[in-house]
């Protein structure tokens, strides 16, 4: 064949550009410079492409391939070598663009694989200009615009995939896409496409898979899909469709699997889907579809996974789904569906998971459910069910969580003693269960039975209960007894919740291994005794309420010094003595109440204390000091008018004597001051965004406070009028600066529009002060009730925060821990936009401080410490927190515990009446209930529950509208 009628003209002509890619000597195919060419494009900060080179030397009794790059990583040539026929460049962390000139000199090209990098742009049409090609696969990256939709698709005779999914193209989705006769994967999700799904698209001849979620896509679905005679899979949910599910969809006579979730559907769910004899997966969820459940689905004999919760789905479970003998799954939450659970769902032998809470079901559950199944997982809580456990409940073997909460169970636990060994997660609160508590705790995590008619002591045995986490009797006045000896050793314990259970007895003493302990509540009992001083190595306590006991003594010290205590409820006891005046430098208690005690002397004055009202010390007669009464004045508490002179000298000379120290101090702490600077010379370090100043013009630009801790916060004029904001740091430990400064540079480099930028840093041997952005437009706690008209506001705000914790926590590698995530570290810059600040701060003093502390490093990205790994998942509790704050306009702040006890109905009345604006309707209640969801989710006691920051933005961005 001529070269002519091989390589057009154009491609000819580049042979003219050669000699700049690399010395004409070495190139001896065009191919291998076209090649190289192309990677003069790209960004490779791993240098993954570095055998893609030609040796400037070359043996001539060495016999050279026609093609050069044949032997390169990601090049696949023919069998003689004489052609290209694959590139697979997948998961190499490039960058860059395409350029469509160059991709046509591979005109043999069947596979091209670009997936899982960074390359940006947009997708050259000439791509399809290469007639060979039978794969594309572009998924995972960042090309934009358009995709190519002009071009002819006639000649693309061997495509059989097209995978662009999680790119950001925009536009309408190409129409001519079935030219590609032998198309079988079409994988367009998770873009910004728009429109409406083409019609054409019914015309595809080969194709097998179609993904088009988590787009913008609108409009009806046409109903000319039902024509895809061919096709086994299709997703096309996550967007905001008009109009119900096309009854032509009945027509997929080779259809496995079936998603239209989340998609805005309405109307009901068409009978004509029981035609679809193939369908193993059916996943309507997060819809509008109303009436009836239709019986004839029970016709698909091969249905696996059916998924219709959170729509407006009435009446009964069909009898007739008895007849699903592989169903696995069966998921009708948040429906409004009534009537009883039918025996037939006992009789199902695959099932494996029956979600039905949140649904208006009655009557009894099957006495034989759990007795010819595989059950794993059971949810039936917010019904109106009545009886008892089934008492062959767990006869699977394989039960890991039975929930069954606000219900009107009742009868005994005795059906959970034995053979429910493999239960981790127990809910049975809010129902009318008696008797004791018999189960085996080995396995299990979580056990919730608050709210119930409970009898009987706790077991001791709880004490060896290794995985359990969470265990919650309270309001079950019948329990008595006291509390185990050692249940402060078990290991996992994170929450302990016995309030209102008549307890009585001494509270056992607190040893070292407390450490895990977060929450305490036991409050209305009968405890006595003092408080034990062992309660302050319970270093991880966030909330503690012994309210309403008969506890004497003082209050420990070593209480105050709780790191993260939020919460301390001690009122209604016989505690006596000062109140600890270390509660006032706390920086994270909210809520304190010592009320009704037998308190006496002043309230310290600490920031912890200024917002507590007089509720926190009524009923402590002796107590004084704003917000009660004022404290006796100095003069009378020297003692009589006949004296009062004489001892008014006496405090002026003990005035002067403190004067004099002061003094004193001072002389002292300037000496070491210069003394310290002598020892350790400034360095100065600037990132992005800041000019670079010396040591010594930073110093003279700002006083920064040295008290308060090791944390300290101020803002400074720099000599250019540049205004930043100023966080001191100490170096407790020398030794670690070299892994602190690491640690700063790291946050230097953490760039993204919702995060506060860090300038730069001076420091030397014993401090380091970082240099923020200041952004003067205030933070959430000032602005948190000046968006009530505008809900748009609030989702704006609430997504801005995730974004900016999704990057700290998965795109910067390894992940940086906020570690201090609340409203006040929110601001606003110019325009608006929240961004987070003082990321990493916490984790930063922790490491000063801590000698044991392992800091983040690369050579542990992999397996992080499991503190910075707790303070990801106090990240997400916290991000919960705040999205509740922003629903509430600051009603309910720090109240991340306390709403996992409330309905969601009673939260979105809360947030009706918390003076907001805005009428929770149609589409808006929608999305409020959306956020208020992720915000439950956020706030989950365990850990394990909670979603990660992607999953959390992933939801907020599955309701995100076009424009937003």
């Amino acid at each position: 064949m001529d070269i002519t009628q091989r390589f057009p003209l154009n491609i000819l002509l580049f042979l003219t550009f050669v000699p700049f890619i690399c010395p004409t000597s070495t190139i001896t195919d065009i191919l291998t410079g076209a090649l190289l060419s192309l990677k003069s494009d790209f960004t490779d900060p791993r240098n993954t492409l570095q055998d893609w080179s030609i040796k400037s030397e070359t043996d001539p009794s060495q016999l050279q391939p026609t093609i050069q790059s044949c032997s390169w990583s990601g090049i696949t040539c023919n069998a003689n070598e004489t052609t290209l026929v694959s590139i697979n460049l997948s998961g190499r962390n490039l960058g860059g663009s395409l350029s469509g000139k160059k991709l046509s000199f591979f005109r043999d090209l069947q596979h091209f694989n670009l997936s899982y990098n960074s390359f940006s742009g947009p997708l050259p049409a000439e791509i399809f200009n290469l007639t060979e090609l039978r794969t594309l696969d572009i998924s995972r990256n960042n090309f934009s615009g358009e995709f190519p939709g002009k071009v002819s698709f006639l000649g693309m005779k061997s495509l059989v995939l097209i995978d662009a999914f999680s790119n950001s193209f925009s536009g309408h989705l190409p129409g001519n896409l079935p030219q590609a006769k032998a198309l079988e994967v079409l994988n367009l999700a998770g873009s910004y496409f728009s429109g409406g799904i083409p019609p054409q698209y019914g015309r595809f001849e080969s194709i097998r898979f179609i993904h088009l979620a988590g787009n913008f896509l609108s409009g009806r679905i046409p109903p000319e899909l039902g024509s895809l005679r061919t096709l086994t899979h299709m997703e096309i949910g996550y967007n905001s469709y008009e109009g119900g599910i096309p009854l032509e969809f009945g027509n997929l006579s080779e259809i496995t699997y079936l998603d239209i979730a989340n998609a805005n559907l309405s109307g009901p769910i068409p009978k004509e889907l029981s035609n679809l004899t193939k369908l193993e997966s059916l996943f309507l969820f997060q819809n509008h579809l109303v009436g009836l459940l239709p019986w004839e689905l029970s016709r698909i004999e091969s249905l696996a996974d059916l998924d219709l919760s959170d729509n407006l789905i009435s009446g009964p479970i069909p009898e007739s789904f008895s007849g699903l003998k592989n169903l696995r799954l069966l998921s009708l939450f948040y429906n409004s569906m009534n009537g009883t659970v039918p025996h037939s769902i006992s009789q199902l032998p695959s099932l494996e998971t029956l979600f039905i809470w949140n649904n208006f079901f009655g009557g009894s559950l099957p006495g034989d459910l759990g007795m010819n199944l595989n059950l794993k997982w059971v949810d039936v809580s917010t019904n109106k069910l009545v009886g008892p456990i089934p008492p062959r409940i767990c006869s699977g073997g394989a039960l890991t969580k039975l929930i069954m909460f606000s219900n009107r169970f009742s009868g005994t636990l005795l059906p959970l003693a034995s053979g429910c060994a493999s239960l981790v997660r127990l809910r049975l609160e809010d129902n009318s269960f008696s008797g004791g508590i018999p189960f085996n705790f080995s396995r299990l995590s979580y056990i919730d039975l608050s709210m119930n008619n409970i009898t009987g002591p706790i077991p001791p045995e709880i004490s060896g209960a290794s995985n359990l986490q969470y265990f919650n009797v309270s309001r079950n006045p019948g329990i008595r007894g006291t509390i185990p000896a050692g249940i402060w050793s078990m290991p996992s314990l994170k929450n302990l919740s016995m309030s209102g259970c008549n307890i009585g007895g001494e509270l056992p003493a607190f040893g070292s291994s407390c450490g895990s302990v977060s929450v305490i509540e036991l409050g209305e009992n009968a405890l006595t005794g003092s408080i034990p001083e062992g309660i302050s190595s319970c270093h991880e306590l966030r909330r503690i309420d012994f309210s309403g006991n008969d506890l004497t003594g003082q209050i420990p010290q070593g209480i105050a010094s709780l790191p993260s205590l939020t919460a301390l409820d001690l009122s209604r006891n016989i505690l006596t003595g000062l109140i600890p005046s270390r509660f006032g430098d706390s920086l994270s208690l909210r809520q304190f109440n010592v009320s009704f005690n037998d308190m006496y002397g002043s309230i310290p004055s600490g920031k912890a204390f200024i917002s507590m009202d007089r509720s926190s010390y009524i009923g402590n007669r002796r107590l004084c000091g704003p917000p009660l009464r004022p404290c006796p004045n100095s003069v009378a508490i020297l003692g009589s008018r006949s004296g009062a002179k004489g001892k008014l000298m006496l405090v002026l000379l003990l005035l002067c004597l403190g004067l004099v120290i002061l003094t004193t101090l001072f002389v002292l702490g300037l000496f070491y001051f210069i003394k310290g600077r002598k020892r350790g010379s400034w360095k100065m370090i600037s990132f992005d965004g800041l000019p670079q100043f010396t040591p010594n013009d930073i110093l003279r630009s700002f006083e920064v406070s040295s008290t308060g801790g090791p944390v300290v916060s101020s803002k400074a004029v720099l000599p250019t009028g540049i205004t930043v904001s100023v966080k001191k740091i100490e170096w407790a430990l020398r030794k670690r600066m070299v892994i602190l400064l690491g640690l700063i540079n790291r946050m230097g480099d953490a760039r993204h529009p919702n995060l506060a930028r860090l300038l730069g840093f001076c420091h030397n041997r014993e401090v380091a002060y970082l240099l923020y952005d200041y952004l003067p437009n205030g933070n959430l706690v000032e602005r948190i009730g000046t968006n009530k008209h505008d809900w748009r506001d609030k989702l704006r705000v609430v997504s801005g925060i995730a974004r900016g914790l999704c990057y700290l926590h998965h795109e910067c590698i390894p992940p940086i821990p906020h570690g201090d995530l609340k409203s006040s570290n929110v601001v606003f810059d110019d325009n608006m936009e929240p961004r987070l600040t003082g990321f990493g701060l916490k984790h930063l003093a922790w490491l000063s401080l801590d000698s044991s502390a392992v800091a983040i490093s690369d050579r542990d990205s992999e397996e992080f410490s499991s503190a910075i790994k707790d303070q990801i998942e106090m990240d997400i509790f916290n991000f919960g927190e705040i999205i509740v704050d922003i629903l509430t306009n600051g009603r309910l702040a720090g109240a991340g515990e306390s709403i996992q006890s409330k309905s969601k109905d009673v939260l979105l009345r809360e947030i009706c009446s918390s003076g907001n604006r805005f009428v929770p309707d149609g589409s808006v209640k929608e999305e409020v209930k959306l956020v208020l969801e992720i915000a439950l989710l956020c706030t989950q006691r365990q850990a394990a529950d909670r979603p990660t920051a992607r999953d959390a933005l992933k939801l907020l961005m599955e309701h995100k509208k076009p424009g937003e």
